[in-house]
């Protein structure tokens, strides 16, 4: 019985090593504002659920160049939003 516990708790553990990431959730938006000197969008947004906030109107930062010119203002995106090193950071546009 011991072999058997062993085996199933083994094949457990690598089930879930083998299981994908839990995929990003987008969220739907419209780009407001486009600082480019401060690589900062503001966007209107729905609920950023994974951050438990409400729909708003707020300033994020782009961290990266390939990222930060898919937004321009007017322009309605879907974008994951992190808090990365203590700053609302957008990590995706797509």
């Amino acid at each position: 019985m011991k072999t058997f516990t062993k085996l199933a708790l083994a094949t457990l553990v690598a089930c879930a090593a083998a299981l994908p990431a839990v995929a990003a959730e987008y969220t739907k938006g419209e780009v407001t504002k486009v600082d480019e000197k401060a690589k900062k969008v503001t966007i209107k947004h729905e609920e950023l659920k994974n951050l438990e906030m409400p729909a708003m109107t707020m300033v994020f930062v782009v961290p990266d160049e390939a990222t930060f010119k898919k937004a321009s203002v007017g322009k309605k995106i879907e974008f994951v939003a992190e808090k990365v090193k203590g700053k609302m950071t957008v990590v995706e546009i797509k």
